[in-house]
């Protein structure tokens, strides 16, 4: 049992490997490249002065020996450190479009890690619940790559809830210099009122990071069809109860709560000037991450 399971798990490892790496090189790599500048410019050589060339780059040294102008040359400085927070809590399981969005989240955060690779950039991979269930320090490599989906696809956590701001603290405290971060999440992690429970991590982790959300939710979260009396359970908190979905004053107030929460997300990320994107499993996630990279 356990090695068919195992032979499974590297099948569909595969599988994503095969799909993400190629679009990663015929869509995204340059659009990343784009998107995601480097920390800065690097000093690469000194050459003579030509019509044209900003005299502030002048390099006086070298004009005063060789007795004619010369500049120095600069190139962006390409490599980053990239983070992946992974929201792995039990609400990722859910899925009604045939796949759930645990599954989307591990296929846009290959297409994010071999779009890095590709840019000479080192990965790395947060893991978290309601709290860091695991860290994997940022390296450079394809093996280092199809471990971080391995874990994506296998990794079990020990705790069922959503702690964003637990996950945010930690990036800010273990990657001292500047990366660029992407947190993949359904963002449920709200207070009774709809409003981010994260707002405080969100605004210490913006001044330290280039940080991008990328939410990706379910269609059926953000409306309920009228199937009638129906019993469910909330798969992070564990409670359960009745709801009447054949009542359409209760479809009306849920769906209304959700687009306020969702507003509210969208409200906090506009305030502190962070990118975002929402992606459904219902949707191609390829058109909405370009659209994403596009806006940068």
């Amino acid at each position: 049992m356990e090695k068919k399971s195992t032979e499974d798990l590297l099948k569909k490892v595969r599988k994503i490997e095969i799909r993400t790496r190629a679009l990663s090189h015929q869509i995204f790599a340059g659009e990343y490249h784009s998107a995601f500048k480097g920390r800065g410019m690097t000093f690469s050589e000194v050459r003579e002065y030509q019509f044209g060339d900003d005299v502030r780059n002048m390099d006086w040294n070298v004009t005063a020996r060789m007795r004619s102008p010369y500049i120095k040359v600069f190139e962006e400085e390409r490599e980053m450190t990239v983070v992946l927070l992974i929201d792995i809590s039990r609400s990722g399981l859910f899925g009604t479009s045939g796949q759930n969005k645990r599954d989307m989240i591990a296929e846009i955060a290959a297409v994010l890690s071999f779009s890095a690779i590709l840019n000479n950039d080192k990965v790395g991979a947060l893991f978290f619940s309601d709290r860091v269930e695991k860290f994997i320090p940022p390296k450079k490599g394809r093996s280092h790559l199809l471990h971080i989906i391995r874990e994506i696809l296998e990794f079990q956590p020990a705790e069922n809830g959503t702690d964003i701001g637990e996950a945010l603290r930690f990036l800010t405290n273990a990657i001292k210099k500047r990366c660029t971060a992407f947190l993949l999440s359904d963002l449920l992690d709200v207070d009774s009122d709809g409003n981010p429970k994260y707002e405080d991590a969100l605004k210490v982790a913006v001044n330290r990071h280039d940080l991008s959300v990328i939410e990706v939710h379910d269609p059926r979260e953000r409306t309920l069809p009228d199937v009638g009396l129906v019993h469910v359970k909330d798969s992070e908190t564990m409670q359960a109860g009745w709801v009447n979905t054949s009542s359409r004053k209760m479809r009306t107030a849920y769906e209304k709560w959700f687009a306020d929460m969702s507003a509210s997300a969208s409200r906090l990320f506009m305030r502190y000037k962070v990118d975002n994107v929402s992606i459904s499993t219902d949707s191609d996630y390829v058109k909405g991450l370009m659209a994403f990279f596009q806006t940068r």
